[in-house]
């Protein structure tokens, strides 16, 4: 018993209902470089410059 693809879906549904499909994209780059941050930390090397830049809206 695993998650099929109905519960996926609704779990997408969700997601989208509550951020908006524009806010997604945003979203998933950040948890992107949060989690290639944390890998570079366990590793012990510094953050790049790309990921640790704060960017201006």
């Amino acid at each position: 018993m695993g998650i099929g693809f109905k519960e996926i879906l609704v779990i997408a549904l969700i997601v989208v209902i509550l951020f908006g499909a524009k806010r997604i994209p945003e979203l998933m780059k950040g948890l992107g470089r949060g989690i290639k941050d944390f890998k570079d930390a366990s590793k012990g090397e510094e953050p790049s410059k790309e990921t640790s830049k704060e960017e201006v809206k």
